[in-house]
């Protein structure tokens, strides 16, 4: 495989996919985007009833679907679902971690119980997934490992500290792993796709302490835009990163260049735009211990509830899908701006 990992595994089999946080959001998305491909997919996450609806559509995408209910905070559980994968599929070709769990609160009024909770699930999650991806990959030398990112990775905001310090340390991680296989030359590739925000289930089903009920704040992009995104990193290894969206793009560099603007603009802004104009209801079930989607819950979909706002496209991550096109226009331009200057040349 290389630095491009191809849509057929090793020979000509199918390719073999696991993906965390298979039951809803991005990784449902992206379990459907490696299934039109005809991939095998296994679909990992708490939830039955979710990821049973997940391998449906991954049946009628075209793939093999495989079940496997596990909780990414238990490094036991991932690493056995690891096993039950390869026992079933074969060798493990691409290895997503998508999974994540969020409080939507003022930092002082987040247990300390809950926080850490978040951080299992968001950070030790994609360090276990990870773990359990390079345990099979590594004797093999041939692999790549897509952690689904978020700017909120470079641009911390406030009302949810406990996913922002998780997704920080995703980043952190990620880089210390790269460079160690960069060090042995290993064929093994990891990446990260940043996101901007999406329009999921999450803020339905996340724990909330907010008046209002919690929102993406805008723009909003549906979970196939990232989806898209997920299966193009996992056949482009390579790039240390990829940024979806425009807004994610332009706040990594705000952020680098004014990070204290930026910290005084979120102070403002940061609190109404990330809720609605609906008051919450107070106790609203939540996700974060036990899974709505489980034996005797139902299933949210790859969507949340703000399809009327989003987007289902994104220019920048077709860009960043085509370097060769983004870059055919001005070279195209240079190239008539020359020939019109050699023929008037000519003429004088």
């Amino acid at each position: 495989m290389g630095r491009r990992q191809g849509r057929q595994g090793h020979g000509s089999r199918p390719q073999t996919v696991v993906i965390t946080g298979a039951s809803a959001g991005v990784g449902r998305a992206t379990a459907r985007a490696f299934a039109a491909r005809g991939a095998r997919v296994a679909l990992i996450a708490r939830g039955r009833a979710g990821l049973e609806a997940a391998a449906r559509e991954v049946a009628e995408a075209g793939g093999t679907p495989l079940v496997v209910p596990a909780d990414v905070s238990d490094h036991t559980q991932v690493d056995a679902a690891a096993d039950e994968v390869e026992a079933a599929f074969g060798p493990v070709d691409v290895w997503v971690n998508a999974a994540f769990a969020t409080v939507f609160a003022p930092f002082e009024e987040i247990r300390p119980e809950e926080f850490r909770r978040v951080t299992e699930v968001t950070y030790l999650g994609y360090v276990h997934g990870t773990r359990a991806a390079l345990a099979r990959m590594l004797p093999r030398d041939s692999g790549a490992i897509v952690q689904v990112g978020s700017a909120l990775a470079e641009r911390a905001i406030p009302l949810q500290s406990p996913y922002c310090g998780a997704k920080h340390a995703v980043h952190g991680f990620t880089s210390a792993v790269r460079t160690e296989l960069l060090h042995r030359g290993s064929r093994v590739r990891i990446t990260v796709v940043q996101l901007p925000a999406v329009n999921t289930p999450q803020f339905s089903w996340g724990l909330s302490r907010l008046p209002r009920r919690p929102q993406p704040v805008p723009p909003i992009y549906q979970p196939e835009v990232a989806a898209r995104a997920v299966v193009h990193a996992a056949d482009h290894p390579g790039r240390r990163e990829y940024c979806v969206g425009g807004a994610t793009l332009v706040t990594v560099l705000a952020n680098r260049v004014a990070p204290g603007l930026l910290d005084r603009y979120l102070a403002r802004t940061g609190y109404d735009s990330q809720q609605t104009g609906e008051p919450d209801i107070e106790p609203r079930p939540h996700n974060l211990w036990r899974p709505l989607d489980g034996d005797d819950g139902r299933d949210f979909g790859a969507h949340g509830r703000f399809d009327d706002r989003s987007h289902p496209r994104s220019p920048e991550a077709w860009a960043a899908r085509r370097p060769r096109a983004l870059w055919a226009a001005p070279a195209a331009a240079l190239a008539v701006t020359l020939v019109y200057r050699r023929r008037s040349a000519r003429r004088r």
